[in-house]
């Protein structure tokens, strides 16, 4: 771990991405900020006390606020809907229990506690449903708020890996997906929904579901020791992802070409190459390319895929581009360059990298060939 590990791990308290990647926020044992991803630029922040969740509204001034505890004007059990425009509170809700997960879109809010779901209508802020769920200490939950049921999926069990997807527009259970022997420990949506990823807490298999078909899914190896997966997020597609990343408790970070495993063959439409089709399975190593070291071993973080660039006249050797952003629970939000060649090769680098709790910015510039650094540059901004 790194020598500053120790004494800003405690300080973020919770992190997370807009709907669009276009900004994230953290909570720390002093208040909460929020963070351009693109310029690095800190956008808003106050100092109240610990915060637990901050979750925004895409890009609006709606934050959901729940405190950590730590003061008796932040309790864990009360949700605040705060608008970041007049430093106003918009609404609160008190439950009886904590709260353990918030979610939200333009229609639907959704407040996990340890045993229970409540799901409001956003705009007028009316309880639509409750019900109670397996126990979830963790607050482990996906949320699909670009699809047309505005799926949410909660674990459905505690000794295996089951999920229910419950449609929060008919305010119905849509499916359940028994996807792991072991409890769950990761999941996440796809843009459209169409999709579903989920890890156990072997970490071994992360498996990406066909949610209209509960028992249709595609296996990806991320390793054969275990590993717990702290993130996961598919790159922006209107149709099937191309990518699905996971960053672990190793410290690496996971590559997963999903739509060349979908698609039946191992033809990719940003790889533009025909390769031997005899998988149904992704535990080719060819669908599988990992980045090491990105983060210290053991420090959590939390990843999402800004973009995806295909470049068929850029280069005649480079199919694609990916940029992933990362933020870690020692204090750092990291760009990632990762480049992907039309012979399954790729290279990655480190764009650029900033604290984000002393406000002063470091910008690395990074360039690797198949992991063999070859330029360095270096640039600390205060």
């Amino acid at each position: 771990m790194a020598t500053s590990s120790s004494s800003s791990a405690s300080q973020i308290l919770c992190a997370s991405f807009n709907q669009d990647n276009s900004f994230f926020s953290i909570g720390t044992k002093d208040g909460f900020k929020i963070f351009e991803a693109k310029t690095g630029r800190l956008c808003y922040e106050k100092t109240l006390g610990a915060f637990s969740i901050v979750e925004m509204l895409f890009s609006s001034s709606l934050l959901a606020l729940v405190g950590a505890g730590e003061q008796p004007s932040l309790s864990p059990r009360r949700l605040c809907l705060f608008n970041t425009a007049t430093g106003a509170n918009l609404r609160e809700l008190s439950f009886l229990t904590s709260i353990v997960a918030v979610r939200f879109n333009r229609k639907r809010l959704v407040v996990l506690l340890q045993d229970k779901a409540f799901i409001y209508d956003l705009n007028k802020m009316a309880i639509l449903d409750e019900f109670e769920t397996v126990p979830n200490t963790k607050g482990l939950c996906a949320f699909a708020p670009n699809s047309e049921g505005c799926y949410l999926a909660i674990p459905a069990s505690n000794t295996r890996g089951s999920v229910l997807v419950y449609d929060t527009l008919q305010l119905q259970s849509y499916c359940q997906i028994d996807a792991h022997r072991s409890p769950l420990a990761a999941i996440i949506f796809s843009s459209t929904g169409m999709y579903l990823a989920t890890a156990s807490e072997k970490g071994t298999i992360i498996r990406v579901h066909l949610v209209s078909q509960a028992t249709k899914s595609y296996n990806f190896r991320r390793g054969t020791y275990s590993s717990t997966i702290y993130s996961l997020a598919f790159a922006p597609s209107l149709d099937i992802p191309d990518i699905l990343i996971a960053t672990s408790s190793s410290g690496s970070l996971h590559i997963f070409l999903v739509e060349a495993v979908i698609n039946g063959s191992r033809q990719n439409k940003l790889l533009g190459s025909v390769m031997p089709d005899s998988i149904n399975d992704a535990f080719d190593p060819a669908n599988h390319h990992v980045v090491h070291n990105i983060v210290p071993a053991a420090v959590k973080s939390y990843v999402t895929v800004n973009r995806i660039e295909n470049l068929p006249n850029t280069s005649p050797n480079l199919a694609f581009r990916a940029s992933i952003y990362v933020v870690t629970q020692n204090g750092y939000f990291r760009e990632y360059i990762l480049q992907f060649l039309k012979l399954n090769g790729s290279t990655w680098g480190l764009e650029r990298e900033f604290n984000v709790l002393d406000r002063r910015t470091t910008r690395i510039y990074m360039v690797w060939n198949c992991g063999i650094l070859i330029n360095y540059l270096c640039l600390v901004h205060k």
